[in-house]
């Protein structure tokens, strides 16, 4: 087994021939709700750990090979090229990981094999009702009280949150004022007493999120990622990874999705406004790909990428919604209401938000502005 950790293209040779071979026993039937896609997508997280593969890019103190983001992303790769979608709790994995191994070393070791093997599910508990994603006014309390943090407020948007065996939290140990250089990341079970959490209903009917709500919520300080007040830079580095990771991981599915699009219209034929659709399609998931590689790339060699994520997220959006365009485009009949196409149609809806969350379109494009670009502001402050 430790040779599969071996360069990223002897991996991806490795990993493409043994997905040849075993991809037909990795595809889970269509699962009836949320939590059975959950489930499906946890037994194949520990096929793929137990046999190896998902275990080359991680350390060994974690249970893994060695290697870095390359190898992840390869494996993010390799599993959509075999016709194998990416569980959904590997987007959690790609956020939570890194900054855990960087920040809190020992609770990594005590805690994340157990989520890099399939055993549980983990979630990401930032935005609020009234913050959004400006984690910098975020209100949910932390008190350090002796050896605990008494934890109060409310969370949103929390994918896969109902299903998670523990969150990765932020919280406010500062003053009301100190925006953010108050804030304390904590690793929270969600079996604690005074947590309440309450599935979110999609336009499509999906219950992917979830809100939370933290009533004297008690969790021990050895809980806490890095120091008191230190959170920021938690997410900063999670951030980072959420846009540049996140990015490498969805592109790799919408090229499956894709594919599966262009062999149903070499079915059904093709008219000029499909075409025109499918090639706007593929250039803007090559766009995403290019600059996926790229940050990717950075990440494996260990530079903090900060701002320079954003534009991943942009494009990863303008991709996402120009592919279910095209498919919207392609079942334009019967799209709506067919029963055939309710699962294009539900990703129809979720990519219509893909510009919205993660952070904003608009608030990307002014990180890259300010940043990135250094663009100069007019006398009123705007561009």
């Amino acid at each position: 087994m430790q040779s599969l950790a071996g360069s990223v293209d002897d991996y991806r040779l490795a990993l493409r021939a043994w997905l040849a071979e075993h991809s037909d026993e990795l595809t889970a039937p269509h699962a009836a709700d949320r939590r059975e896609h959950i489930a499906n997508g946890l037994a194949l997280t520990s096929t793929l750990w137990q046999a190896g593969w998902k275990r080359v890019g991680w350390p060994a103190v974690l249970g893994g090979l060695g290697g870095g983001p390359r190898h992840r992303a390869t494996y993010y790769d390799e599993l959509c090229r075999a016709g194998v979608e990416i569980p959904d709790t590997d987007l959690s994995i790609e956020v939570i990981g890194p900054a855990m191994l960087d920040h809190a070393p020992d609770m990594a070791a005590a805690y994340l094999p157990r989520l890099l093997a399939g055993e549980e599910v983990w979630a990401q508990a930032f935005s609020e009702p009234e913050a959004g994603s400006d984690l910098a006014s975020l209100r949910t309390r932390g008190v350090i009280r002796g050896d605990e943090v008494v934890v109060d407020g409310q969370k949103v948007w929390t994918s896969h949150g109902q299903f998670a065996a523990r969150l990765l939290t932020l919280v406010r140990t500062g003053t009301a004022d100190s925006r953010h250089r108050g804030i304390t990341a904590l690793l929270i079970d969600t079996d604690t007493p005074g947590i309440t959490r309450r599935p979110l209903i999609f336009a499509s009917g999906l219950d992917e999120m979830c809100e939370t709500f933290f009533d004297n919520v008690c969790v021990p300080v050895d809980r806490m990622i890095g120091p008191p007040d230190h959170g920021w830079s938690v997410a900063m580095l999670m951030l980072q990874y959420e846009r540049g990771m996140y990015a490498a991981q969805r592109q790799a599915w919408l090229g499956l999705r894709f594919r599966q699009l262009l062999s149903y219209l070499g079915k059904v034929g093709i008219n000029e406004v499909v075409e025109a659709a499918i090639g706007s399609a593929w250039l803007q998931l090559q766009t995403v790909r290019a600059r996926a590689i790229e940050t990717v790339g950075r990440l494996d060699a260990g530079d903090a990428v900060g701002p320079e994520a954003s534009p991943d997220k942009v494009l990863l959006a303008r991709a996402e919604q120009s592919i279910f365009e095209l498919a919207r485009l392609a079942e334009r009949s019967g799209f709506a209401f067919d029963d055939t196409a309710e699962d294009w149609r539900a990703g129809w809806w979720y990519s219509r938000a893909t510009s919205i969350f993660g952070g904003a379109g608009e608030i990307q494009r002014s990180i890259v502005a300010d940043k990135v670009l250094q663009l100069p502001k007019d006398s009123d402050g705007s561009r």
